[in-house]
């Protein structure tokens, strides 16, 4: 096999990210304002996160000076190394906790890094961190008719920048759990805390474009759909249509679906070196994808895509090499609010390397989600027994009927595989 196969806990060496930078605008265009970008196919429109920059990078559209006082030329392309994590829902639970501890003395500062404190070594070893953020910001009280409605104070973005996450997906089905008002409010808080978005916007077209990064000289397109298929119980006003808010993805048609990640990848190819989608779907607890998650998946990466991302179920589910490109059907939940003491804790961080051909490699790092009591909504890593328990899921998974082989070291008894791993980064108390 060409690729490299998933390497089992890398040394946590002390490399520390390079900031993600916005995409400069193509040739003969001129640069937008910060957080706007016109959208495919259309005329600028209202901001959408796709060229909002990091706090430590150069202003949008410009290069940092050279130490002549001249402009430096683009730097070459570099291996970058994405870590990428599941759900994250800061509110309900997470709120709760956090306003406790407060209460009992503990800063405000101090609860925002919280939630993330435990796995920011593995944050660190990496370019750029990638969520899906599975709640809105917003103090509105006008629910979305649903059985389970999230969200979060706007400040709980703080949770976000104290992780040092660098772009989060939007597309799932809490997005709009306080309607629009929830949704805008949302744009606003990232904006304002320069944290890229994709997969929604304030129309469909909106929710459609990509958020175009920067990232050791190469630039990465990241693409967020939310589709069930026909088991679709989560109400239309979810989705973003051409005048109203929502999330990018269709109700229950996989035809429609496919024809929009096959146009959307194609148009983002053309802007960039890397595509990767990021899809909320799949049936909750189930570890084994359903056939449209297959079908989708696969479309894309035929389509173009560098890998393909996943979540919703709140569990592991497959993962697959396809074509020589990752597909993570499911990361599982990471910090999720959502649940006190969640029955399945098993969990996983990815770390993968890309160069500007694609897929270099890749390890996977085994959490548990939380530490309940004394511990809720905090991921920590772990080792030995209970690391290999998340192995087992996985490789489990992994030989579903239908899917190409994972990542040989997922593979049981495969040749060369590593061993299970043990890993320097301990959960503290």
């Amino acid at each position: 096999m060409r690729h490299a196969a998933l390497l089992l806990l890398l040394s946590l060496a002390a490399c520390h990210p390079r900031p993600a930078t916005p995409a400069p605008p193509p040739p003969g265009l001129t640069t937008p304002p910060p957080g706007t970008e016109p959208a495919p196919g259309g005329t600028q429109g209202a901001p959408g996160g796709s060229t909002t920059g990091h706090p430590d990078g150069p202003p949008d559209g410009q290069s940092p000076a050279s130490a002549s006082g001249r402009p430096a030329g683009p730097a070459p392309a570099r291996p970058v190394t994405l870590v990428v994590g599941g759900d994250v829902t800061v509110g309900y639970h997470y709120e709760e906790y956090f306003d406790a501890q407060v209460a009992q003395g503990r800063s405000r500062e101090e609860m925002f890094a919280y939630g993330l404190r435990e796995v920011m070594p593995i944050v660190d070893s990496g370019d750029l961190f990638v969520v899906n953020l599975e709640c809105p910001y917003t103090d509105s009280t006008q629910k979305l008719p649903k059985n389970f409605n999230f969200k979060a104070r706007p400040e709980l973005v703080n949770v976000l920048t104290a992780g040092r996450v660098g772009v989060v997906s939007l597309a799932n089905n809490h997005m709009m759990d306080y309607g629009a008002q929830g949704l805008l409010d949302t744009l606003t808080a990232l904006e304002a805390a320069r944290i890229p978005y994709f997969g929604a916007g304030r129309t469909l077209a909106e929710a459609r474009r990509p958020a175009l990064l920067d990232v050791g000289g190469q630039r990465i397109a990241f693409l967020g759909y939310f589709f069930l298929g026909s088991r679709n119980i989560e109400p239309p006003q979810v989705y973003a249509t051409d005048t109203t808010p929502g999330v990018a993805g269709h109700f229950s048609d996989v035809e429609v679906m496919e024809r929009m990640l096959r146009e959307d990848i194609a148009a983002a190819k053309a802007r960039a070196d890397l595509v990767l989608p990021f899809f909320h779907w799949g049936i909750e607890g189930n570890t084994t994808p359903e056939p449209y998650q297959v079908r989708l998946a696969h479309a894309a990466i035929d389509a173009g895509a560098a890998g393909v991302l996943g979540s919703h179920p709140h569990v592991l589910q497959s993962m697959e090499l396809y074509r020589g490109r990752p597909v993570l059907y499911s990361l599982g939940n990471f910090v999720f609010g959502g649940n006190w003491n969640p029955r399945d804790k098993r969990s996983v961080l990815w770390r993968a390397r890309f160069d500007s051909t694609g897929y270099l490699s890749s390890d996977v790092l085994p959490l548990r989600t939380d530490r309940y009591p004394e511990f809720p909504v905090q991921p920590v890593p772990v080792t030995g027994a209970e690391a290999e328990g998340v192995m087992t899921l996985l490789r489990t998974a992994s030989q579903a009927p239908g899917l190409e082989r994972m990542l040989p070291a997922l593979e049981a008894g495969e040749p060369g595989a590593r061993p299970l791993p043990s890993s320097s980064v301990r959960g503290g108390e």
